[in-house]
């Protein structure tokens, strides 16, 4: 019989080059326009040029203008600047600021990192002031490419091209593998910026195919030996014990998105282009207080929102604009509904954010409400839009309908936890297996944490945690006496009713605890139900 880690790959058809994959450095070549950008950023760095690099202010496009500043310096480039766009101010994308910033640096040359494939007009502008731009993004291109553009860099050009996931970091990167081809920066030395191509990959959710799991695979390396002062502080302000998909994921990721969403974007590139661990953990420290703000205007946010009964969730309230996309992502987790989150961000005028659930699709949700609101766009699980304020009752009553005459069958499907296998014996779930399971990290999107399903398995003790006994723990135990400590955090009230005693299978993910120096494997809870089984 194979061991649960065998079984695991087997199942999911793992192969080596999946657990072991090479590092490739030609896939730059793949790209569209790399050989035009590259031939353009050398002739800013022989003509001496300064060169503005226009970002933007989510954790993808915070690591891509931090990496892209370095690759153009490493290139040999004199002037570099950084701008970012304010989310308060600008928005997402190149708005009427870029411009007074050019022309206020004297810049002929700005480079976007994850954006600028939907902003034909502001690039046309900037054209006949006489400054170029190139575009590096990933992101779906709306109408057509920006044709004053010197250069799309931009995966999504080509349909049939392995490297459509790439994140914005992701893109920037292999502009700076290019210059490492041409001779312009020493060889090996990109390795290093992987660190910031994980991190932008997971926290804009990639899908992990063989390029972003390559990618991913040596970032983790790079970022357990990070030479970065930011990410080292920053590690150290989340105690982070060991670096997993989970620290940049719950961690990291949040923080750096705390900066654009509270305040400025700044604080996070500040905090990854800092030479200086003084200075670089009070910028952790700052983005660690932008965190506990943003939470806390969630939590009241959340105790402020009634429920609602209508099958698409809209809500409006006095709200933090920079996390009205969290609560509506909160909403969908706690009714399994689509939502959508406003507030007035001018006058008669309310701004927010849509997350979907189900086969719900966002973007085709607005075109089919184009009528009741201002403007909007996104994709199927998430989007942005602008609605009248003495419109919203058309917007509720439209969206509704339009949800209700989709027939949308079998929604609850999504809530549904899918094992991996199914685990009748507790002895097996060791810190051996726990070593094992690392090397299939990062997970994320098309490598999802395996789950594994407890079968029936006696309910040994339960106890309510939390100031608010929101949180549980169990302790299962398998026929042969094995046990193990299982916790869920914000536990519905059906499982705390659970009494000892009772028999249940119950699907978890595995997590390694350490306390006092001493190491044991415990389960996160996903989902319970009950077993054929009644008593043992």
């Amino acid at each position: 019989m194979d061991d649960i880690f065998d079984q695991l790959i087997k199942k999911r058809g793992i192969t080596e080059d999946f657990l072991y994959p090479k590092y490739l450095l030609g896939l730059a070549e793949k790209l569209p326009d790399i050989k035009k950008a590259s031939e353009r950023i050398i002739q800013a760095v022989n003509n001496k040029e300064t060169v503005l690099i226009y970002g933007d202010y989510d954790v993808d496009g915070v690591t891509a203008s931090a990496l892209m500043f370095d690759c153009l310096k490493m290139s040999g480039a004199e002037r570099v600047e950084v701008m970012l766009p304010d989310r308060f101010i600008d928005g997402y994308g190149m708005g009427g600021r870029v411009k007074e910033k050019a022309k206020e640096l004297g810049a002929s040359l700005i480079v976007t990192v994850d954006c600028g494939s939907n902003n034909s007009e502001v690039i046309e502008e900037l054209s006949v002031m006489g400054v170029d731009v190139i575009v590096t993004d990933h992101h779906e291109i709306m109408k057509e490419v920006p044709k004053s553009a010197v250069a799309v860099v931009n995966p999504k050009r080509d349909e049939k091209s392995e490297l459509r996931e790439l994140c914005g970091c992701g893109v920037a990167f292999l502009v700076m593998q290019k210059m490492v081809s041409l001779g312009y920066i020493e060889a090996g030395r990109e390795k290093w910026f992987l660190d910031l191509v994980l991190v932008g990959t997971l926290c804009d959710s990639m899908t992990l195919n063989p390029i972003n799991r390559m990618l991913s695979y040596f970032g983790m390396k790079v970022l357990k030996k990070t030479k970065r002062p930011g990410l080292i502080e920053l590690l150290k302000v989340v105690r982070a014990e060991r670096i997993s998909s989970e620290t940049i994921g719950f961690q990291i990721g949040p923080r750096l998105n705390a900066g654009g969403r509270m305040e400025s974007a700044e604080t996070s590139l500040r905090l990854l282009m800092s030479k200086n661990h003084r200075e670089a953990f009070e910028l952790a420290m700052k983005l660690n207080q932008l965190n506990q703000d943003r939470r806390n205007s969630q939590r009241q946010a959340m105790e402020e929102i009634p429920e609602v009964k209508d099958p698409v969730i809209v809500v409006t309230g006095k709200w933090h604009e920079g996390v009205l996309g969290i609560i509506a992502g909160r909403l969908v987790e706690k009714y399994h509904k689509p939502a959508f989150v406003l507030a007035e961000t001018e006058e008669g005028v309310l701004k927010g954010s849509g997350r979907s659930f189900g086969d719900f699709n966002l973007a085709e949700a607005l075109k089919a409400c184009k009528e009741q609101i201002i403007g909007g766009g996104g994709h199927a699980a998430a989007c942005g839009l602008k609605v009248s304020k003495d419109r919203l009752n058309e917007f509720i009553k439209a969206v509704n309908e339009y949800y209700l005459g989709l027939h949308l069958k079998k929604q609850e499907k999504y809530l549904e936890a899918k094992e991996d296998l199914e685990i009748e014996e507790l002895e097996g779930l060791n810190l051996s297996l726990m070593e094992k399971l690392r090397a299939l990290e990062p997970f994320g999107i098309g490598n999802p944490e395996p789950i594994f399903l407890l079968k029936n398995m006696k309910v040994e003790r339960i106890n309510k945690m939390g100031t608010e006994g929101q949180h549980m723990r169990m302790t299962l135990k398998d026929n042969l006496g094995k046990e193990i400590k299982l916790v869920a955090f914000n536990a519905p009230e059906e499982w705390m009713e659970i009494t000892e005693g009772e028999v249940r299978n119950v699907w978890i993910n595995l997590v390694e605890n350490e306390w006092q120096n001493y190491r044991s494997v415990e389960g996160r809870i996903l989902q319970i139900k009950e077993s054929s089984v009644e008593k043992m």
